[in-house]
């Protein structure tokens, strides 16, 4: 070999470290209160992630947008910011919310401007009161407190949640810790519609047959016959290999919808946690691009062989913990990579 070849050789495996260690480098997670919103913005260095939304004109909190490393919106824009070709179907749909279809009868899950004013005593909202931490740095971390209350705002539940953002290459991460703590009986009535939801944008749903009501950013609506979307492209596969459609009603540690978003292949996978009730969880996941974990809706997705009624006494707790990833690349992400992640965000501290 020749020497000058030989130096630069050794001298290039020198620096190998040094550059995988500057490509490790995290960038700060900015936590931000938005001046007279209720709105909290999330940015990694100075790309923009997501924003927490919690203004009295809509019914729950919600996560929305939602953005990759390189920018690409994976939610849908309908009803807030309506992009060309959005569905326009279920307008309680959006970005990534937590809440359920029946508590003590009440349906927090489907309550949206859309339910008459006559029929709102059927339904609850969930209030955000509390901001109980903003903290930017290597995680950042927004914490706060809401209640679950019927119209009459009496409180039915107290919710604490902590959200957790970082980053990891092109993989972004929302840790989510919520207790909720009951200020009267409470049940959970067994239902389809729960717990942890994320409404897809268009290119993420399965492709379909049936026919679609489609928005544009003027919110003007068109019927596109069933077969002739080209937009969707989307699939979904869980841990224990359902794929599809399939992957409805069934059960698994992490599910995963996939996609081409422009040129590159954008992932989502949602983890449950080991020590959630009824784990592992069943896959409310839907082709038209509703994501849901539901533990709790049993009896649906059992087809009636069993059931789950969650019940809490006043002052008791239960807890939930959820992990989402968001990737985008040349490649969906991995099987092994998928359990890395899980194993971390299930490992007994």
């Amino acid at each position: 070999m020749n020497l000058n070849k030989k130096y630069l050789r050794l001298i290039m495996i020198a620096m190998l470290p040094v550059t995988s260690l500057m490509a490790q480098k995290k960038e700060l997670v900015k936590v931000e209160k938005v001046a007279n919103e209720n709105k909290i913005n999330i940015k990694i260095g100075d790309s923009y992630f997501t924003s927490f939304l919690y203004p009295d004109t809509l019914e729950k909190p919600v996560l929305y947008p939602i953005a990759t490393v390189g920018g690409t919106i994976v939610t849908r824009g309908f009803p807030l910011n309506p992009k060309p070709n959005d569905p326009t179907d279920h307008p309680h749909h959006i970005g990534i919310w937590f809440n359920y279809e029946n508590v003590n009868g009440l349906d927090f899950w489907n309550n949206s401007f859309a339910i008459p004013k006559e029929k709102k005593s059927a339904y609850g909202w969930v209030k955000t009161d509390k901001i109980l931490e903003t903290t930017s740095g290597e995680k950042g971390v927004l914490a706060y407190h809401a209640n679950w209350v019927n119209q009459s705002k009496e409180v039915l539940l107290q919710e604490t949640t902590k959200l957790e953002f970082s980053q990891v290459g092109h993989k972004r991460i929302i840790d989510r810790i919520t207790v909720l703590t009951a200020d009267m009986p409470v049940t959970f009535n067994d239902a389809k519609d729960g717990l942890l939801g994320f409404r897809l944008a268009h290119e993420l749903e399965i492709p379909t047959d049936k026919d679609q009501k489609f928005s544009d950013d003027k919110g003007n609506v068109t019927i596109v016959k069933g077969g002739t979307d080209k937009i969707a492209n989307g699939n979904y596969i869980t841990s224990e290999g359902k794929m599809g459609n399939d992957a409805w009603s069934t059960r698994g540690t992490w599910c995963k919808v996939f996609g081409k978003m422009g040129n590159d292949s954008v992932s989502i996978v949602i983890i449950d946690h080991p020590n959630n009730p009824n784990y592992p969880t069943f896959w409310h996941a839907r082709g038209y691009g509703l994501f849901a974990a539901n533990p709790l809706g049993e009896k649906i997705f059992t087809n009636g062989k069993s059931s789950k009624n969650l019940k809490l006494n006043r002052g008791e707790s239960v807890t939930f913990r959820y992990r989402v990833v968001i990737d985008e690349g040349k490649k969906t992400i991995s099987e092994e990579q998928i359990n890395k992640f899980m194993a971390e965000f299930t490992r007994v501290k």
